[in-house]
């Protein structure tokens, strides 16, 4: 099988790594790529926005399979461009991938199905949602509406806050168009779980698996909100039946509200939950691999990664009888630029990779590097995923601290508390 992977950072070098071990994968191309991606796969420079370019590219090397990594590919319709031109695609078409570009969307369909979701205001104006804002509890959340890299949503304590807030994304416009519509929800306590899914155009939805991420810069879970710190997986605390409750739940019947809307969604279905003590509630959905999730769980897939996504690609996923894990608990910390996710400096020089001890259970995938005169250098604000699989979290971290210990990167930061609400029961 001839496959591309688009996208170029962490996750989709995880993805490549995956789909080359298929016995399955016979070409595998990237585009873009990245420098790190060139050792297991072809990179083409391309414009990931230039859909024609792309379609030209698959019919041209008999691409037999496109897996789209990133969310703003799949939000500017390509997957439908490809669609059109015969290309079996894993992720979901335009209308689908709408339920990650807009909040309210999502928000609105759980409204209409009575799916537990926090309860929710939407404002395209300062003034109207500075008055709702006067006149409600706290804390609130106040979410960009549209796409932005997982840092549009700020948790208000007081209306100081929520003012700052709200100006942010109105006035100094720092989300650019995805912050001009505004959600504002109540704030919901619990603990909050990432559910994955497969799901195909036939409406079969085939649980994954679980992971916790860790969305704040500061150890604690504060500071600003980031793409993602860490993660772990499974989520101790679900087990595969409550997983497939929680699937049925929250999954499915947004799956079938899609069909009977003429959508048949395709790929993966990412839902942010939160534990919550009157039940659990959803707090987003996202329509593709999560990152840094996916980083974790793709070294404890048994199971052909390749197989599973053109199964989903190809309306076949109800031949999948069941998935097979490893027998262990994986876990990543990213390594970030210090000042991520504001101001910082790209191209600082990252030391030691190349010489870096590691077992069979230890991963590093560059999720932001430039590979220059026989050097890496950073090139983004989330740049290394350290990844490492065992038995216990505690001793799984401890193993990732000591290889993060190698790295000689004097503007790496990254936060030494992946795992804490596990580790601290």
């Amino acid at each position: 099988m001839n496959v591309l992977v688009i996208g170029n950072g962490g996750r989709e070098h995880a993805l490549c790594l995956g789909i080359k071990n298929s016995t399955k994968c016979e070409n595998l191309f990237c585009m873009p790529g990245s420098d790190s991606i060139k050792e297991i796969a072809t990179c083409v420079e391309y414009d990931v926005t230039n859909h024609q370019s792309i379609v030209d590219f698959c019919l041209n090397n008999k691409i037999n399979l496109v897996v789209i990594g990133p969310e703003l590919p799949l939000t500017q319709g390509l997957t439908d461009s490809l669609l059109q031109n015969s290309i079996l695609v894993f992720g979901p078409d335009q209308k689908g991938a709408e339920l990650e570009k807009s909040k309210q969307f999502t928000k609105d369909i759980c409204k209409t199905l009575n799916i537990p979701s926090a309860n929710y205001a939407v404002f395209s104006n300062y003034d109207e949602a500075i008055q709702f804002c006067k006149n409600h509890q706290y804390p609130l959340v106040i979410k960009a509406d549209g796409l932005a890299a997982g840092k549009g949503v700020i948790i208000c304590e007081t209306f100081d806050e929520a003012e700052k807030a709200i100006s942010k994304c109105f006035k100094d416009k720092a989300f650019g168009d995805a912050g001009l519509k505004i959600v504002i929800e109540e704030f919901l306590v619990g603990e909050e779980v990432s559910l994955f899914a497969l799901v195909d155009t036939s409406g079969f939805v085939l649980p994954l698996t679980t992971a916790q991420d860790h969305k704040k810069i500061l150890e604690g879970e504060k500071g600003l909100n980031t793409g993602g710190m860490g993660a772990y997986t499974p989520v101790p605390s679900i087990s595969n039946e409550k997983m497939k409750q929680l699937s049925d739940q929250f999954i499915k019947p947004i799956v079938e509200y899609l069909a009977k809307e003429g959508i048949k969604y395709q790929g993966m279905f990412y839902a942010g939950l939160i534990l919550a003590k009157e039940g659990p509630n959803l707090l987003e959905i996202n329509v593709r691999f999560g990152d840094p999730e996916t980083q974790a769980i793709i070294p404890l897939l048994q199971t052909d990664l390749l197989e599973l996504l053109h199964a989903s690609a190809s309306g076949s996923l109800s031949d999948i009888t069941d998935i097979h894990w490893k027998d262990k608990t994986a876990m990543t910390v990213v390594m970030a630029s210090k000042g991520y996710p504001e101001n910082f400096q790209k191209l600082t020089p990252i030391k030691n990779l190349q010489n870096l001890k590691l077992s069979d259970q230890e991963y590093v995938y560059h999720a932001g590097t430039k590979f220059i005169n026989n050097e890496w250098l950073s090139n983004g604000g989330r740049v290394l995923n350290i990844t490492c699989l065992g038995s216990d979290l505690l001793t799984i971290r401890k193993n990732i601290h000591q290889v993060i210990e190698q790295i000689e990167w004097d503007q790496g930061y990254y936060r030494k508390d992946i795992g804490w609400r596990y580790l601290s029961e």
